[in-house]
């Protein structure tokens, strides 16, 4: 059995904010009191120690009410929310480099329905493409086909069930997720590539003596241009062939002996 150091008596000092006890089923996270030693975080982190953000989501839709319930419930689950009233105003959005990485958009809308929206969505060359719901009282399998193909990621049917619609939106928070960890994966290997010096394609080298000219027209020895467009390095010797045809005559002429 653990047994633990007493801590120390605070008598009548006020609790503070961040100490008041809240319920764990009005929170909807894992919780533990104030000082407990059961090792149980109070809120589930990612590595680096901080909770995951909440995702940004694009509400399109361009009946008011169906609008209001749909972003009332998705800030009630602690996301931001960007409402657009019809299809162009949807696509404006979707067209910003900051746009919101999942949307649920209404099938009849003015201006551009739905699945147009996803198709033109999908147009965009983005490295962590928005996670697309059709949100739609259109049933049948045909529709959803349909959608499916205009490069909706998820479709739901109106009216929707609360806990179905959360379900999905965390599926495609973890196919968001996915994507932006894979873009960073690849500006890594991307950055890494950049750092990798290659040496490629025709060198002028002199015929005599065996300088070779850069792009800046300039002529350097082989070592030096070598040295700066790769991570090559040199230490200089002597070769057998040298030592005999240069070093040898000019010990003897100079009277000295090998």
């Amino acid at each position: 059995m653990c047994t633990c150091e007493p801590t120390e008596d605070r008598g009548d000092a006020p609790t503070r904010p961040e100490e008041t006890l809240e319920s764990p089923l009005s929170m909807g996270r894992d919780y533990v009191a104030p000082k407990s030693i059961t090792g149980v975080m109070r809120y589930p982190v990612r590595r680096g120690g901080t909770p995951p953000p909440a995702m940004s989501v694009l509400v399109a839709d361009d009946d008011a009410v169906s609008a209001r319930i749909l972003e009332a419930t998705l800030r009630h689950w602690g996301h931001e929310v960007v409402v657009a009233r019809d299809g162009q105003a949807a696509r404006q959005v979707l067209q910003r480099e900051d746009c919101p990485k999942l949307a649920i958009l209404d099938w009849m809308m003015p201006g551009l329905e739905g699945p147009e929206v996803c198709r033109r969505s999908r147009a965009l060359v983005k490295a962590v493409p928005t996670y697309l719901i059709l949100l739609t009282a259109k049933g049948h399998s045909g529709d959803i086909v349909a959608g499916l193909d205009s490069g909706a990621d998820d479709y739901v049917t109106k009216p929707f069930d609360r806990e179905e619609l959360r379900s999905r939106i965390r599926v495609g928070e973890r196919v968001v997720g996915l994507q932006q960890a894979m873009a960073d994966r690849v500006k890594e290997l991307e950055y890494a590539l950049a750092q990798v010096k290659q040496l490629k394609g025709l060198l002028p080298i002199c015929a005599y003596c065996k300088k070779v000219r850069d792009d800046q027209n300039y002529w350097q020895r082989v070592e030096t241009y070598i040295t700066a467009h790769s991570d090559a390095r040199f230490s200089h010797g002597i070769c057998p062939d040298c030592w005999r045809e240069v070093i040898e005559p000019d010990l003897a002429a100079q009277g000295a002996t090998v």
